[in-house]
Parts: structure tokens; C-alpha cells; sequence
């Protein structure tokens, strides 16, 4: 089949198919017979493909922020029957830089974009919910990302548009470049990542300037949209007032701005792996000293498959505050100033001083922290099952005792792990829906996917992923 540059028309032909109330098969057969749906184009310059089970992906807005995936899909004849296996790769860097570059011509009179900054989702490994406890995690960036293009102008003004058309409106926002006096976050909440970047920017005095923001990171899938925007935001404005170029303080900026404008209290991992990520590793991060070690994922027989549920539980918005507060609570009472400095033994000791829910709360950091150092040492000496073990340890752990997980993450858990040549499998991400990940040898991805194809009670995504490169600028 030739390849095909996708087109709006593309995208917005595959969001509609995504749209209608088919069953699975109706909207295969629908998809099948669309030319330009079944089009096939690789990615660009060696970007991966995320391939997708069935015959749609949730074109969407992330956090408030943008997101839209463009879907390109191919037929791919699997073995010797001559059965069709359906799959979907997201857009390449290339095509989401396109988009953007064509919204702001559009936007701001036919004006070509001079900027453009990047910076990647990312997949944590192992090491959930420990990161606000000062503890270890092991993430790596995705090739999925956010690019923001724009130019600087001659006012105080930022002019910023969303192309995403399923974020809350409007899509157009503009606000002064704060200068004695504070931005508040506000409607449309998409917009607030950007102030709060502008906010805590670390450099000025900051010009006016109009941007693009363009996403192909899904929302939801705890693959990180909100960090992934706030450091490309932040990027940006590196080129337009340099700053002193220290990448800690960088995410350290841009999780302030989530917490103040988002009121989202994370921890430092998401901004931290968009900024700093090296291309073909995983990092160590101590999130206490904020130091970083790279551990090499170079191995080709190895792969780390990210599968979406495509399932979101709706939540009070509470859940991850309160299970921060549990965390607090506890170091309090066992009088140290982080969970990160207990001991399961020091919790057993402490045990009539918290309550059943904060008991198994600061289990799971404790024991997550140990398993996670544990874990990336396996993985530098190539102990693939060792981390795999690890990895449904922490599953289990997040299931258990952090109440985070869900039926449907419980599940592709489950299937994964019945497959020969599947290490390990674990939610990832906040929990309540997203995303799995999972350790494999190369030679068990068909047949994993194809047995959670089968066995899943939802409408899987799957993604083949590759640890890339953190943020930077692009020139043209």
C-alpha cells in the first residue's frame, strides 16, 4: 500500500467513525472501506508506531490542555491464514509540529510560526505514588509529546490557541505578561498550565509573544499530558528570554505551576523525566536529592508495551490529595520527615498510631520504594525476569493496600501475564483508569496483544514504545 501523508480530512473522517455507536466490528468494516482512513504512512524519521487494537483512538483534550490524534492507520496480514489484524500508529513528531504550524497560520493571519519547542509523555516503569514521598521512580519519555510553535511580538500580551477542538472553550485565550502584579488561574482550564508556566517563569522580562499548542499525549492514560505541556510551554519561552539554563529548577517551575494553577499537588517525576530524559534510557530519579541516573534500554529483544484501557473513572477530584495527606500523616506519626526515611519495621512498630487505610497507604510507598531501587538495578544487569516480578509486586501493592487501581487495569494485568515471554505487567500512572505497561521479550508482542484483543472486556489501545529524548527546541 503507498504511502500517504495524513491530512485534516483524515483525522477528522477517523474521529467521526470513532464517534458512532458501532459495534467493534460495524466500525472496522466502516474504517476498512475509507481510503484515506486505511492509509498508510510509517513514522517519520524513525519515530515509533503505537499500534492500536480495534478501529478507533480517542481524539481528546488532555487535562484542560490540548491534545488531538490525527489516527493513520494500516491492514496488516498476520500469518498464514490470511486473517487481518487492524493497528494504529499515532502521528509522528513531524506531523503534530504540521498541525500546529498550520493552526497558527490560520489563527494569526497567515503568519509562519519562528519558534517551536517539544517535550515528551512519559511512562513510569516502576515507582508509583512515590515521588510527593521523596522516594525513588524509574520513568522514561515517549515519543508522544506536545510542540508549541509561535513568535514573539512587540506588545505585553499572550495570545495562545488550543488545537484541539474537544478542549473546553474558548481555544483562543489572551492575558497581560505579568509584570509587578499575578496571573490567576481561571476558565478555560486548558489555559492554566499555560499561566501558571508564564507565571513562575525563571527569566524576563518575558515579551509578548502568540503560540500554537498541538498534543498527540492521550489524556487520561497517566502518560503524563499536563507535564509534557507545562515543560514544552516553558521551552518555549526559553527562547524568547533565555534563562540560566538549570534543568532542575526548570521542573521544579513547572510543577509549581501545576500545583498553583492546576491545584494538582504532584510530585516532581512527570516535569522532571519531560525535561531531563536521555533518548534509549530509562532514569533513576531520587526524588529527595533530586538526582538522576540513566539506565540503558537498548537491548532490541526487549520491548516496554503501553496499553490504554480507554477507560477514566470519574472521581470527587479528592482522591490523589487525600491519598497524599494519608502519606504525610504517617511519616508524622512515625516521626520522620518523609516516608522515604521508614522502615516496614518502623511502620509495624507505629501501627496502633494510624489508622487501617493510612497503615496500608504508607505500606505501599514504603515497600514501592525498596522495590523500585531493586528494580533498576535488575534492569542495568538484564534481570528481566527479576524486574518483572517487581513490577507485578507493585501492581498488586497499588491494587491492595493504594486502592488506585481499577477492574479494567486489573484485568489487562491479568492477561498479559498468562502469555509466555511477558516479564511483567503493572498499572502505571495515578491509577483509576490509563494505562498498563508491560516488559516483554520482542518475539511474545503479537500474540500478547492478540490474546488481550480477545480477552478484554473493553476496547483496548496499544502502544510499542521506545524511551526518547526530553524537551527541546527545533529549528526549520
Amino acid at each position: 500500500m503507498p504511502s500517504q501523508h495524513l491530512t485534516f480530512k483524515t483525522i477528522h473522517t477517523a474521529k467521526k467513525l470513532v464517534r458512532k455507536n458501532h459495534t467493534a466490528a460495524q466500525q472496522t468494516e466502516a474504517a476498512s472501506k475509507n481510503p484515506e482512513v486505511r492509509a498508510c504512512s510509517r513514522a517519520h524519521n524513525g519515530e515509533d508506531a503505537y499500534r492500536q487494537s480495534r478501529d478507533r483512538q480517542a481524539a481528546s483534550a488532555f487535562g484542560g490542555s490540548v491534545i488531538k490524534c490525527a489516527i493513520r492507520t494500516w491492514l496488516k496480514s498476520v500469518g498464514s491464514t490470511g486473517r487481518r489484524m487492524t493497528a494504529y500508529e499515532t502521528p509522528s513528531l513531524s506531523v503534530v509540529v504540521d498541525e500546529a504550524r498550520a493552526v497558527f497560520r490560520k489563527s494569526f493571519g497567515n503568519l509562519r510560526p519562528t519558534l517551536t519547542a517539544v517535550a515528551p509523555g512519559r511512562v513510569n516503569l516502576i515507582g508509583e505514588h512515590t515521588d510527593y514521598n521523596q522516594g525513588f521512580v524509574l520513568p522514561m519519555a515517549l515519543p508522544m509529546c506536545t510542540v508549541i510553535v509561535g513568535n514573539p511580538t512587540s506588545d505585553k500580551f499572550a495570545v495562545i490557541v488550543t488545537a484541539a477542538r474537544e478542549a473546553d472553550e474558548p481555544h483562543k485565550v489572551e492575558f497581560p505578561i505579568p509584570e509587578g502584579s499575578s496571573l490567576k488561574p481561571g476558565e478555560p482550564k486548558w489555559a492554566n498550565y499555560v499561566k501558571g508556566v508564564v507565571q513562575y517563569y525563571r527569566a524576563g522580562p518575558l515579551p509578548g509573544f502568540k503560540a500554537v499548542i498541538a498534543s498527540n499525549v492521550p489524556l487520561g492514560g497517566g502518560l503524563s499530558s499536563s507535564a509534557s505541556l507545562e515543560v514544552a510551554v516553558y521551552t518555549f519561552l526559553q527562547q524568547l528570554c533565555p534563562d540560566d539554563g538549570d534543568l532542575v529548577k526548570k521542573a521544579l517551575a513547572c510543577q509549581r505551576a501545576e500545583h498553583d494553577f492546576a491545584n494538582m499537588p504532584c510530585g516532581i517525576m512527570d516535569q522532571f523525566i519531560s525535561v531531563m530524559a536521555k533518548e534509549g534510557h530509562g532514569l533513576l530519579i531520587d526524588c529527595r536529592s533530586l538526582e538522576s541516573f540513566p539506565v540503558p534500554l537498548t537491548d532490541k529483544k526487549l520491548i516496554i508495551l503501553v496499553t490504554n484501557s480507554n477507560v477514566r473513572h470519574t472521581l470527587s477530584g479528592s482522591e490523589y490529595p487525600t491519598c497524599r495527606k494519608q502519606c504525610e500523616q504517617a511519616a508524622l506519626a512515625l516521626n520522620k520527615p518523609s516516608l522515604r526515611e521508614a522502615s516496614i519495621e518502623d511502620l509495624e512498630v507505629a501501627k496502633e498510631k494510624l489508622d487501617e487505610e493510612t497503615f496500608r497507604r504508607a505500606r505501599h510507598v514504603i515497600g514501592e520504594i525498596a522495590r523500585t531501587s531493586q528494580a533498576a538495578e535488575a534492569l542495568k544487569l538484564g534481570h528481566y525476569r527479576e524486574f518483572g516480578k517487581l513490577m507485578v509486586e507493585s501492581h498488586n501493592s497499588l491494587r491492595d493496600d493504594y486502592e488506585v487501581s481499577c477492574p479494567e487495569l486489573d484485568q489487562l494485568v491479568k492477561l498479559a501475564l498468562e502469555v509466555d515471554g511477558v516479564y511483567g505487567s503493572r498499572m502505571t500512572g495515578g491509577g483509576f483508569g490509563g494505562c498498563t505497561v508491560t516488559l516483554l521479550n520482542s518475539s511474545a508482542v503479537e500474540k500478547t496483544i492478540k490474546h488481550i484483543q480477545k480477552h478484554y472486556s473493553g476496547v483496548p489501545a496499544f502502544y510499542i514504545t521506545t524511551p526518547s529524548e526530553g524537551a527541546r527546541s527545533l529549528t526549520f
